[in-house]
């Protein structure tokens, strides 16, 4: 039975990582044709940035990105705070409204909010309100709940007399808060900023409704790319994005863990003087 189901995890994991391998190999393919392998070269690379207008889109991606994942990592860790201290059922209400928008469909949020932004253009007489700041609100929306949901496990491992204790050597609440709460809830923040960076990157749904002409992140415009050939460039491009989401998930993963032999650590070191 264990070998069957390592067998199939394996399988499993084969099926997903499939379809990355063969764009990764394909971004070192002399030729044009996926199925036709014709030598490896890194020229595909070499084009892709001497691109100037890929480059561009690539950074109004990543500006986005950054952005929105920093906004919302900021009012996600304050909200997840101030949820933390409700109690009852206003708790669980709250917590039931931050889990609608994971699991709404993305079409759903992207037409709400691209209607929601249309009647505030209406009443503020705007033509074209479409454009950055309604993009950098709509990945803010979309983030939010990414990072609560982050924060939220990390509070409730915490220790509830540490920022008591805190007060009562002396520290501010304000103080109690960035020298003790801060650093225990930092690995779930950092994961956190992570995932809503990584989601920020790669969306296309809510993006598509919501940005304007004169500011495209690239999924948009890749969309645009699949009505015809698709340069080899291209296959170079999302090689290096794949590479660079790895990353950011295998750091993510790296910081739970050691978040986890620290509070092993911590339990350890509480038990021993009661032995």
């Amino acid at each position: 039975m264990r070998r069957f189901n390592k067998i199939f995890t394996f399988l499993v994991f084969l099926f997903l990582y499939i379809p990355m391998i063969l764009l990764v190999v394909s971004s070192f393919n002399q030729g044009t044709d996926m199925a036709v392998w014709k030598g490896f070269t890194f020229s595909q690379y070499g084009e892709l940035f001497r691109d100037g207008s890929l480059l561009r889109l690539l950074g109004n991606s990543v500006l986005v990105a950054v952005l929105s994942s920093l906004i919302a990592t900021i009012l996600g860790t304050m909200a997840a705070l101030g949820i933390h201290a409700m109690r009852g059922r206003m708790r669980r209400i709250v917590l039931g409204v931050t889990n609608i928008p994971l699991t709404n469909p993305e079409i759903v949020t992207g037409v709400a909010l691209a209607l929601l932004f249309a009647f505030a253009g209406t009443m503020l007489k705007i033509n074209s309100i479409l454009g950055f700041w309604t993009l950098l609100i709509a990945h803010v929306t979309f983030n939010l709940p990414y990072v609560i949901l982050s924060v939220m496990p990390k509070l409730v491992q915490m220790d509830p007399d540490l920022a008591e204790a805190a007060q009562d050597l002396g520290c501010t609440p304000f103080q109690a808060f960035t020298k003790v709460v801060i650093h225990e809830i930092l690995p779930g923040i950092v994961s956190g900023a992570l995932m809503a960076f990584t989601m920020s990157l790669d969306d296309f749904v809510i993006s598509y409704f919501v940005t304007g002409s004169d500011f495209v992140t690239l999924p948009v415009e890749i969309y645009n790319y699949t009505k015809k050939p698709i340069q080899p460039k291209i296959y170079a491009l999302f090689a290096l994005m794949f590479g660079v989401i790895l990353l950011l998930m295998v750091a993510m993963n790296l910081l739970q863990l050691r978040d986890l032999k620290r509070r092993r650590t911590k339990l350890t070191q509480r038990r021993e003087p009661s032995r």
